[in-house]
Formats: C-alpha cells, structure tokens, sequence
C-alpha cells in the first residue's frame, strides 16, 4: 500500500471517527486528531506494549471491557489514566488519554468500551453506541502521518 494511500485511509478513519463529535472540534484538523490518537506503545499499558501488529495485541482488543478508575497522570500535565477491566475474564489494562478525552467522553466507572482490532492499530469506542473515541496507532503508522516542514 504506498504512503498516499495509507494517509487517506487514516484520514478517512479518523474523520469517520470524530464526525459524532464535530461540535468539538474548533481548532485545526491536526490538534483534533492528535487529542483522539496517539500510539500503542504510549498509550496502552497492561499489555506487551508492542507497537507493531501483531498477536501480542490481541490480549487487548476485539473485547469488551467496563472503567474501573480514571486518574489524572502526575508526571503528564493534561493526560488521564482510564484503568479498564476485560469483562469477560477481568484481565486489565490502562489507556493513557488527554484528559479532554475523558471529559469530552464522559469516561467514568463503570462506563462500557470495545477495544477494536484495526489494521492501523486498536480504535476504543464506547461500548452501548460503538461511537470510537480514540485511536492508539501502531507506531510504524503513527510516523508516517507525523507532520513534516514542507520547503516549496
């Protein structure tokens, strides 16, 4: 798949994605994707932080779980914690968010998400509306949208 065409599809999803929340987005296209993504390897604890699309993942997505803490990060002004537990077999893991995330999504306790499979990485949707709220991208894919100075 060239370069191109994986920015348009990650584009697209991430427009997909944040179409339900469009009274939020005021500032650019840029800030907004970045306070809904960011990559697996600094965002998702309790797994095998790889970073790549791989089996080691799977422990963590295609499942459904339940919020059992949210906490603000001390060393990470503006970033959260949302602590969730698998609610099939209660196995844990921690997704670090911007704090407005939380707000903006209400992620409380008890509050359902899926963790969802993707090419690209694990999207986290609320669980009763299946509406994605946060993308953790597989850091390979994270790169290659990072923004680059443009020389004309």
């Amino acid at each position: 798949m060239t370069s191109l065409l994986r920015l348009t599809f990650i584009a697209c999803a991430l427009s997909a994605m944040l179409n339900a929340h469009a009274d939020s987005i005021a500032s650019s296209a840029s800030s907004a994707g970045s306070d809904s993504s960011g990559s697996v390897s600094d965002s998702i604890h309790g797994s095998s932080n790889s970073s790549s699309n791989s089996s080691k993942n799977d422990k963590v997505a295609d499942r459904d779980y339940h919020v059992v803490d949210v906490a603000q990060l001390p060393n990470r002004p503006g970033m959260a914690r949302v602590t969730m537990a698998a609610n099939d077999d209660g196995w844990q893991m921690m997704l670090d968010v911007p704090q407005t995330v939380v707000d903006r999504e209400q992620l409380r306790n008890g509050v359902l998400v899926y963790a969802q499979q993707r090419e690209y990485g694990i999207e986290f949707e609320h669980g009763a509306s299946h509406q994605g709220f946060f993308l953790a991208l597989y850091d390979d894919w994270k790169d290659q949208l990072a923004p680059r100075k443009v020389s004309l």
